[in-house]
């Protein structure tokens, strides 16, 4: 009986019909024409956003070319600042210096005078959020470390020259990181000014390399940079 049911469904060359008690197979799907014309436009915008994507990521790290020049602006603004590139990922550099960056302000004082605080250690309550932390957030762990690195990459030399037309968006950056944290006010006091400053303790060689300890680079104070309503725009 077995075998007469095979060859009945799948030998006979007809369509093999439902047995009994099966349910009756459901009809196909049929598109309208307006859903067939929306699902191929998406289609459509989806492959030509992803290949718009993924020729500027490809004109970032080409080298150099008469169609990467010509269009630098236009890559530059697909690429940076949310989808910034780097070999790290392939090819990991681990960090040789623990750098601790400090901030400190310059206040008004009733009467138009002016006072200086204390360094706040913008690096140690990041660390202080991490330390014991079996899950620390992305922003503790990188925020402020490669805002750093965004805005030693743009300048040059202790006077802070601009290197790329993007160093004022770093000199920003930093910025309202720190102002995110201390406030408009210090002590009550309007913040009129913001001053960084950045030491960076190499990382000592182990035992076992032979290697002389690196040299500790002095401390690196950058300018004063005026603060105002501007800069705490959008800031929580």
């Amino acid at each position: 009986m077995a075998r007469t049911i095979a060859g009945g469904r799948g030998q006979t060359g007809e369509p093999p019909g439902p047995l009994p008690g099966e349910p009756d197979a459901a009809p196909a799907r049929v598109w309208s024409t307006p859903a067939l014309v929306v699902l191929c436009l998406s289609g459509a915008l989806l492959l030509g956003a992803t290949g718009v994507f993924l020729g500027a990521v490809f004109l970032h790290v080409a080298p150099a070319n008469a169609l990467s020049r010509e269009y630098r602006h236009q890559v530059d603004g697909i690429v940076y600042p949310e989808f910034e590139q780097n070999w790290k990922l392939f090819a990991p550099n681990p960090l040789q210096q623990n750098v601790r960056l400090d901030a400190r302000v310059r206040t008004v004082v009733d009467g138009g005078a002016t006072r200086e605080h204390d360094w706040l250690g913008l690096t140690e309550q990041d660390i202080a959020a991490i330390r014991g932390n079996p899950a620390p957030s992305h922003a503790d762990q990188n925020m402020l470390r490669r805002a750093w690195d965004f805005y030693d990459g743009s300048h040059a030399g202790p006077d802070g020259t601009l290197t790329n037309p993007r160093g004022k968006l770093a000199e920003q950056y930093l910025k309202r990181i720190a102002l995110q944290r201390i406030g408009r006010t210090t002590d009550g006091e309007r913040i009129l000014e913001i001053q960084f400053r950045v030491t960076a303790a190499p990382v000592a060689p182990p035992g076992w390399a032979g290697e002389s300890p690196p040299v500790t680079p002095p401390a690196r104070e950058l300018p004063w940079w005026p603060v105002n309503d501007e800069d705490y725009r959008g800031l929580a």
